[in-house]
């Protein structure tokens, strides 16, 4: 035991330490009157080895029943939301908490011969359960399932659901994503669940008793076995209930920090056989490369958003947070009640289709890759749920790696992967799918600069042949300018601007893409000689709007001048301010005024200034802008 933390109050120490004993004793007393050298005899004796193998018997069906009906049941309770949700989970607690014996009485009443079920059993199947083999099964399995369901849940609300949305884009059946991704994910959650329901199951004795009855060769398991000698040879009892003990112990001792409920990484490569799974292939068509296929979708729901695009067309969809960039791209996936798309690609109308039917193919921030299967596996995973044969696939997901540079990477995992490396795979996973609209959102924000700027043009590249639409979530305004043909600006749902990059930059009709772009930007209302600021404070322009126009004063941060004292020269527009932060930007520096007389701005200028000026945090200025450096953009 570790020692305790200094501060540690004995008014909790010794009554923990007390648990502990009162824990342990029981366990000393079984080790301390087993008679070790009569435990072989005791254990051989044939009445011990039919219970023996009647337990495994009983044990291994009860972990068989729990895992065919206790893995769709977890994955219900941790995936879906129903009516009654609460009142399931409860049931599944219930055998927990139950008196074992009541329990065994509940099945009598709900299975036995003039149970609700049981003479219907009978009837139909032949099938009669109390005082027999099947019994013992199902009193093992009425008290083991819990531990199955509880623990997966578990397993299964920690996997994140991205992994499967992804799986779905890709076009893999509902099905498909539980066989092939939900549950190699969570295989160690699975594993972990199914050791305790299988240790539960071999100890049950309460339920078995009532239920089944103590019959040597036919319901007496070990449990009862140790009942029956504790009245007629208490030291052989002794050296079973140490066999059980034994068994527990190391069920306990597997899963201590071994099997858990977290995705898998593997750090040995291995050879790529058929990673995209086994599970009948789903019928739709992989699409060809050639086919184009223009975009048409009307968004309801957090607001009216009418987006149409011509093949090959890359948006940029930027806002801020909150803006409506998440929920547009899962309307268009299908997989949020937040909003509704109608959806057009080329001809088709796939509104009514499930995700894994649009031919929409989802890159999220992190990639998503299957942490199971090698990228050659990532990439044909969307091949295989296609319906493309396995060859096919590995080929074809072969040469989409080679295109973007990582298919000699081709037999890692993910975990062996730079962040540049799985984004591409994570890119040539969509590709390969041959979707008529690809979404990635904010596919390049985790990567370093040099990263970033290589993936960039490695993307660029791709998404110039790319037959249909591609919607690029991102607050970077490098890549918007640098991969977009047009920009999209939404805000609390609304479309702000939809224009190229040059026109957006040039325009910004949005404080917030103004400041991505390095602007200041104020928001208020034309009057005849300039603009009145809704946070206060006017601005005097040189070409004003019509007054009462809602407009956006731009000013780029070059064009802010910076004075020790208040100028009196050319500037109309001249405020009180104090330095509060100053920042490199390349070989200028960009220093933050802020003011109670003005808007708040940031002034752009050169190291050499700052220095004759004396800038520090703390410092007061006097910040000028000329009219003619203003431009109004109406709002």
């Amino acid at each position: 035991m570790r020692r305790p933390r200094p501060g540690t109050p004995m008014a909790l120490l010794v009554p923990a330490l007390l648990a502990v004993a009162f824990l342990l004793v029981p366990l000393l007393g079984i080790l301390a009157r087993t008679s070790w050298g009569e435990l072989g005899g005791h254990l051989t004796a044939p009445g011990s080895v039919t219970a023996l193998v009647l337990s495994l018997k009983v044990s291994l069906w009860a972990l068989g029943l729990s895992l065919l009906l206790g893995v769709p049941l977890a994955w219900l309770l941790a995936r879906t939301d129903f009516p009654g949700k609460a009142l399931v989970r409860s049931l599944v607690l219930l055998p927990m908490v139950l008196p074992p014996t009541v329990g065994g009485v509940a099945l009598l009443l709900g299975f036995g011969r003039r149970g609700l079920l049981g003479p219907w059993l009978e009837d139909a199947f032949g099938l009669t359960l109390p005082f027999h083999t099947s019994g013992a099964v199902v009193a093992a399995t009425f008290v083991s399932l819990p531990f199955l369901v509880i623990s997966l849940e578990g397993a299964l609300s920690g996997l994140h659901p991205r992994y499967e949305e992804t799986a779905a884009s890709l076009g893999a059946s509902p099905f498909r994503v539980f066989a092939t991704v939900t549950v190699p994910m969570v295989a160690p959650g699975i594993a972990a669940g199914a050791a305790l329901t299988w240790a539960r199951a071999l100890g049950e004795f309460g339920a078995t008793i009532t239920f089944a009855g103590n019959l040597p060769g036919t319901t007496q398991t070990l449990p009862l076995r140790v009942y029956l000698l504790l009245q007629d040879d208490p030291e052989a009892a002794t050296s079973v209930s140490l066999l059980l003990l034994a068994v527990a112990m190391a069920v306990l001792v597997a899963l201590r920090g071994r099997w858990t409920g977290r995705p898998a990484r593997s750090a040995r490569p291995r050879t790529a056989v058929d990673e995209a799974g086994t599970v009948e292939p789903a019928a739709a068509p992989v699409e060809d490369d050639t086919a184009r296929w223009p975009l048409h979708a009307e968004v309801t729901g957090f607001d009216q958003l009418t987006l149409s695009a011509d093949p090959g067309t890359t948006i940029a969809v930027v806002g801020p947070n909150g803006a409506g960039k998440t929920t547009l791209l899962r309307a268009l996936l299908g997989l949020t009640d937040r909003a509704h798309a109608r959806l057009r690609l080329g001809t088709t109308d796939v509104t009514a289709r499930p995700p894994h039917r649009r031919h929409v193919a989802w890159v999220p921030q992190d990639g998503a890759l299957f942490p199971h299967l090698t990228a050659l596996g990532n990439t044909a995973y969307g091949l295989r749920a296609h319906g493309v044969k396995r060859a096919e696939a590995r080929r074809e997901a072969a040469r989409r790696l080679d295109q973007l540079g990582v298919g000699h990477l081709a037999h890692r995992r993910p975990g062996q992967l730079s962040g540049g490396q799985a984004q591409r795979v994570a890119l040539a996973r969509a590709l390969a799918a041959r979707p008529r609209l690809l979404l990635l959102d904010e596919p390049l924000a985790a990567l370093d600069q040099t990263t970033r700027a290589r993936v960039r043009h490695t993307l660029r590249t791709h998404l110039t042949a790319f037959g249909g639409v591609c919607l690029l979530v991102t607050h970077d305004p490098v890549e918007a300018v640098s991969l977009a043909d047009r920009v999209l600006v939404l805000d609390d749902g609304r479309r702000v601007q939809d224009a190229p990059p040059a026109e957006v930059a040039r325009n910004p009709r949005s404080p917030w893409v103004a400041r991505m772009l390095g602007r200041n930007a104020w928001p208020g209302t034309a009057t005849e000689d300039g603009l009145q600021l809704a946070a206060g404070g006017r601005l005097v322009v040189a070409e004003p709007a019509a007054p009462g126009t809602a407009a956006l004063a731009v000013v780029a941060p070059e064009a802010v001048s910076l004075h020790r004292e208040r100028p009196t020269g050319s500037p109309r527009n001249v405020w009180p301010g104090t330095v509060r932060e100053i920042t490199a930007l390349g070989s200028r520096l960009r220093v933050l005024v802020g003011s109670d007389a003005g808007p708040d701005l940031i002034a752009e200028i050169t190291p050499q200034a700052a220095a004759e000026l004396g800038l520090t945090e703390g410092t007061p200025v006097h910040a000028g802008i000329k009219a003619t450096e203003i431009t109004l953009v109406p709002t």
